[in-house]
């Protein structure tokens, strides 16, 4: 007597019972997934630190960490001590635009990195390393501040003044950062956080840096190329540079008070 199969005409039939008993040792019982924790709080943790606000807390951080490496390493002993004699010609000019550009990101006045950049490579190449200088502190200012700030600051642009400012940079960015950088008033470090919070691209802004930052630049280069001869022509001159567009700009903000009241 055949117990799994029957022979009919030389074919093997399978019983259904052997049948269901292969099935069930070949598939295996479904069990239930469980829910992927681990990925969810990943997904979490990625939301929380890609947040607007903690960009903006990075960024204070970083800032904050700049400024104190600047009072721990003290630039200003440039003008005192001189450049390290280990480097010289290019090299030199390259490092210090470098430095210079970092030290404008962490709150260091430009006309006291000007006045070293003549003091320190004279008057024939102090203009473009410390112009070099000035558009890449601009620009490493800018895309922090966008990069990391803007998402968290727009939403609190609700003063007059702050909506005026932003306004004018969105729809006139070049002419608007132009102006800013020809008539001292505004610190350096502030126009660019506030120009990366507004809608002004970054190509019109480094042009207009580049151009409103010659003549300031050039002033304070030269006075400090030629401070050990302070009754020269050069440092007269540099000085009267210095001075007018200052006394310019305070006379426009006077005539402009009625207006900036209002706002």
């Amino acid at each position: 007597m055949l117990d799994a199969t029957t022979r009919s005409g030389g074919t093997a039939t399978a019983s259904p019972r052997a049948t269901a008993a292969e099935l069930a040792v070949a598939v295996p019982p479904a069990t239930n997934a469980s829910p992927a924790v681990p990925t969810r709080f990943a997904a979490r943790c990625t939301r929380v630190l890609l947040s607007p606000w903690s960009r903006l807390s990075l960024l204070v951080a970083l800032l904050g960490a700049g400024a104190c490496g600047v009072l721990l390493f003290e630039p200003q002993r440039l003008l005192t001590e001189g450049w390290p004699p280990q480097l010289g010609g290019a090299a030199a000019a390259a490092v210090f635009a470098v430095a210079y550009g970092v030290c404008t990101v962490a709150f260091v006045p430009r006309p006291l990195l000007n006045l070293a950049a003549g003091a320190l490579f004279g008057s024939q190449l102090c203009l473009g390393v410390a112009l070099a200088g000035t558009v890449l502190g601009a620009g490493i200012a800018f895309c922090l501040g966008r990069a990391l700030g803007q998402d968290a600051l727009r939403p609190l642009l609700r003063g007059r003044w702050l909506k005026a400012a932003d306004g004018q940079l969105s729809r006139h960015g070049f002419r608007s950062m132009l102006a800013v950088r020809l008539f001292p008033g505004v610190p350096f470090w502030a126009a660019n956080y506030c120009a990366s919070v507004s809608r002004m691209g970054l190509l019109p802004f480094l042009l207009a840096t580049a151009l409103g930052s010659i003549p300031n630049t050039a002033a304070y280069a030269v006075a400090g190329a030629r401070a050990s001869t302070p009754t020269s022509p050069a440092f007269l001159i540099a000085l009267a540079c210095i001075a007018l567009p200052a006394l310019a700009g305070v006379v426009v903000a006077w005539r402009k008070r009625h207006q900036l009241r209002r706002l």
